[in-house]
């Protein structure tokens, strides 16, 4: 129920923030320190999240031997399914260069100075430069810097040792996980400014460039719904497709979630009833805890196609153009920086943020993608869950645990269902009709 108050609250605040940006254009320009205050509000966000989740996520589990070969399965699946959704978001911003023909904005927009502002970090543009970067001489200055790629590797390697260490680390663990918790409440209060944000963010962009950047908008958001829609069809209907498991079937029994997740942009509303409904299809209960899970933190396939067309679209928008070795040396980085954080709404912004800071590009991209943001999330959550789900699919029938008997049934019932509630309808309607309703 929260959730959906803040949904609709963004929606209105969408829409109020475009009704007042055209009808009071000099009063919405002086918005912008609303938007401002808020990507301030996410931005000190990131470091004890980032931190937090990483070495939760990876240490939770235990070490190597005891992961085994489901783990070095499902993680190979991962790393293999999220790097061609990269390169399909690097494809189609290049494709369809949804940031020009707004470069105006970088210039006029001056208001939003310390979201524009270029960080101090030295810009990576090979592998060697950042090969070096990602080794920090302090964690406490890495997190000053909000140096998101030294803040992994620092994660990583704190990980690591806590599971050699094994139970003298639990105490760490402990206070660990309670400093997730609690950046994930904190991550809610701050998000319940996302309304406030939103609407000074597009009454500002549309005050300051007239109703007409509504269109440039639009272009973002064909862009990503179809690069979305080519990754769904290619890739995850594949991946169906090699482990002989039907397509049709798994994305009927998915459709629930999947439209809950759609309509709430929310991985947690959805996660439940996906892992519920996964153990019908026939996914043994020990594959769909161990997957389902981990794919939260390293299979983020909507959420990484995104932030690969989103890094292009900032350059582009202040017209930053990149080279092709640049363009893959970011896309590494994103490989590890959108890693831990997946259950958390705007989730990208921050990455998005973080990412961008580390390669020495304005930030301008996260202010102006900030107002359409919602409509974003709500495609890329939905392809997280389905992307989670067919993982989970995919490794049961790599280890050949899948229950085809128990899929068969499950198809049966919802047709059956189906069914049911067909005659109902059928059998409704004539009595309507004779008592004149």
């Amino acid at each position: 129920m929260k959730q959906s108050k803040l949904t609709i609250a963004i929606f209105a605040s969408l829409f109020l923030g475009i009704v007042t940006g055209w009808a009071f254009p000099d009063f919405a320009v002086k918005l912008h320190v609303l938007a401002e205050i808020f990507l301030r509000m996410v931005k000190m966000i990131i470091a004890p999240l980032l931190f937090a989740t990483l070495v939760v996520g990876i240490a939770g589990h235990g070490d190597g031997k005891s992961i085994g070969r489901l783990g070095i399965k499902t993680i190979a699946y991962f790393e293999i399914v999220t790097t061609i959704a990269l390169f399909i978001g690097l494809g189609f911003a290049n494709l369809f260069r949804p940031g020009e023909g707004m470069g105006n904005i970088a210039s006029e927009h001056t208001g939003l100075t310390s979201i524009v502002q270029m960080a101090s970090t030295t810009q990576h543009n090979s592998f060697g430069e950042l090969l070096l970067s990602l080794c920090p001489t302090s964690i406490v200055q890495a997190m000053a810097d909000g140096n998101l790629l030294q803040i992994v590797v620092f994660s990583i390697f704190f990980a690591l040792a806590i599971c050699a260490v094994k139970e003298k680390a639990k105490p760490v663990i402990d206070v660990l996980n309670s400093v997730a918790a609690i950046m994930f409440k904190f991550t809610e209060y701050v998000m319940y400014f996302a309304p406030m944000g939103i609407f000074g963010a597009i009454a500002y962009t549309v005050g300051s460039n007239g109703i007409k950047i509504l269109l440039n908008y639009g272009k973002i958001i064909m862009s990503l719904y179809v690069a979305l829609a080519v990754f769904v069809v290619v890739v995850l209907v594949a991946a169906c497709k090699i482990v002989r498991i039907s397509t049709r079937a798994l994305i009927k029994a998915v459709q629930e979630p999947a439209l809950l997740a759609f309509s709430t942009a929310s991985s947690e509303a959805a996660l439940p009833k996906a892992m519920t409904i996964m153990e019908k299809f026939g996914v043994p209960k020990s594959i769909v805890g161990f997957v389902m899970p981990t794919g939260y933190t390293f299979n983020l396939d909507g959420s990484t196609l995104y932030l690969a067309m989103a890094v292009i679209f900032s350059t582009q928008l202040v017209n930053h153009p990149l080279t092709f070795e640049q363009q893959l040396v970011i896309m590494f980085a994103l490989m590890l920086t959108s890693k831990g954080i997946a259950a958390v709404p705007r989730v990208s912004l921050i990455v998005l943020a973080g990412t961008l800071t580390s390669f020495n590009i304005p930030v301008l991209g996260v202010a102006i993608l900030l107002g359409i943001d919602q409509i974003l999330d709500m495609g890329r959550t939905t392809v997280n869950l389905i992307g989670n789900c067919v993982a989970t699919v995919v490794i049961a029938r790599w280890e050949n645990e899948f229950d085809y008997d128990k899929m068969n049934d499950f198809i049966k019932n919802k047709k059956m269902k189906l069914a049911a509630v067909t005659s109902i309808n059928e059998y409704k309607e004539p009595i309507g009709e004779e008592n004149g309703i």
